[in-house]
């Protein structure tokens, strides 16, 4: 039987012929750490839009450990309900998961994390980036934040059972935690739709924030910012296609009702699988961020939770049409954004930047003084 130890000796081989994980460090802590203590007794597997939860003992032992050990998210809880206590194939959203070995390299790599530096960490989740984490730069340098108890109990055991005693806290990781600042990183495992003030007080000067964009069409960017002595953090996004779960604080409302009105009728200008794009569907959030994307047989359909607008696309000859509905014209803002986005060449999100402070914050393009849209508050 193929032992742990080796598997976490292939896994690193993996992250590092992928370019992610070129640090001895690093490599010595995905070694060390085993994954599958983290996992518990179960996790989901995804069939279609469905979960299926999967059992260690159902699996055996080896198949278990190759399965704690490929570079893959394994989903924990699916509405609430940890995969070890679901009696059968749930039909709901994920609520907490374990993160792929290689994102989680890749967000402490990004942050440039060093040994004496102390981090921040929003999301404890399973615990398994959190020991990551504390094999790099010892316990006493690692503050994490869950949001859900239960998770947060099931963690803190589970880090125990790894030898490792970091300050774990149980609450909203929007507000930090005052009591460990001031933190070199702050680094979150969860996505936002702003960076939440409270991460930039307790920041020191030159300190980074690590964290996903993302919002309630569920596009995303990965960014690195680095807070100035003025407490402005300025930086630029990376490019990886990656995203995580929105922090619940952040997490969309319920969805409207959606009844095609036809409203006011139009042809587009711009084809709607244009959003297809990661890049395009991230410029369509920026400019409608209150709203959620549906993909339709048809086209595409657009929800605005707060004011209850609408706008839905179908085909016509030749191109397309769009209805909209409402007191907020969503195609148009939308059409404006992706329009001026390919007047600039549609470049990618290596192209786009964020300014944030803790009383405005905006994406722009090219530059600060480039085409820009303020985030909601």
């Amino acid at each position: 039987m193929t032992s742990s130890s080796s598997l976490r000796r292939g896994l690193a081989d993996t992250l590092a012929r992928g370019g992610r994980l070129s640090d001895p460090a690093w490599r010595a802590a995905v070694e060390a750490v085993p994954r599958e203590l983290f996992l518990g007794e179960a996790v989901f597997r995804p069939d279609g839009a469905r979960w299926v939860p999967v059992h260690r003992e159902q699996l055996g032992e080896e198949e278990w450990l190759r399965l704690a050990y490929s570079d893959t998210t394994w989903v924990t809880q699916v509405d609430g309900i940890g995969a070890e206590h679901a009696t059968g194939v749930l039909a709901g959203q994920p609520t907490s998961s374990s993160t792929l070995p290689s994102l989680v390299l890749r967000m402490f790599e990004l942050a440039d994390v060093r040994a004496g530096d102390k981090v921040l960490e929003i999301g404890t989740g399973t615990g398994y980036s959190t020991a990551i984490a504390c094999h790099r730069l010892g316990d006493e340098a690692v503050h994490s934040v869950e949001y859900d108890a239960d998770v947060a109990v099931a963690a803190a055991r589970h880090l125990r059972e790894a030898g490792h005693r970091p300050h774990l806290v149980v609450g909203d990781g929007l507000r930090g935690h005052q009591e460990g600042a001031d933190y070199d990183t702050v680094i979150a495992t969860c996505a936002v739709r702003t960076i939440p003030p409270s991460w930039l007080w307790q920041l020191r000067d030159g300190g980074s924030i690590v964290t996903t964009l993302g919002g309630w069409m569920l596009a995303s960017g990965l960014i690195r910012l680095t807070l100035d002595e003025e407490g402005v953090a300025r930086g630029h996004f990376t490019g990886d296609t990656v995203s995580y779960m929105l922090a619940r604080p952040h997490e969309r409302p319920p969805r409207p009702t959606f009844y095609p009105h036809p409203g006011t009728t139009r042809s587009t200008r711009v084809d709607p699988a244009l959003l297809d794009d990661w890049t395009a569907h991230f410029v369509a959030q920026l400019a409608a961020p209150s709203a959620e994307l549906i993909r339709t047989a048809e086209g595409v359909a657009l929800i605005d939770a707060a004011s209850g607008s609408q706008a839905w696309t179908e085909p016509d000859t030749g191109g397309w049409t769009v209805h909209q509905d409402g007191p907020l014209r969503l195609w148009d803002v939308i059409e404006e954004a992706l329009t001026l986005w390919q007047r600039e060449g549609a470049p990618d999100q290596t192209s786009f930047g964020m300014t944030a402070t803790e009383w405005h914050q905006t994406v722009w393009l090219g530059s600060p003084d480039g085409p820009r849209w303020r985030l909601p508050t």
